[in-house]
């Protein structure tokens, strides 16, 4: 199974300058991979892939989110 990169770079959605978000740590589960960041200018962005339904809850969670089984 590939690993997921550690860090991937988006375009703010605010300011349009270039946000790098991190990897975030969860337990060791293949149904989502979730990654967040803030931009320099204090927007806050998040990603994640995997299963829709647990992605969804993470865009939706405004970096609250925790994941557990």
């Amino acid at each position: 199974m590939l690993k997921a990169p550690r860090t991937l770079t988006f375009k703010c959605a605010k300011c349009a300058k270039a946000v790098t978000v991190s990897l975030q740590k969860v337990s060791a589960c293949s149904h989502i991979t979730p990654y967040s960041g803030v931009c320099s200018c204090g927007e806050v962005k998040l990603h994640a892939t995997g299963q829709p339904e647990a992605v969804q809850a993470y865009l939706a969670s405004n970096g609250l989110w925790t994941h557990h089984h």
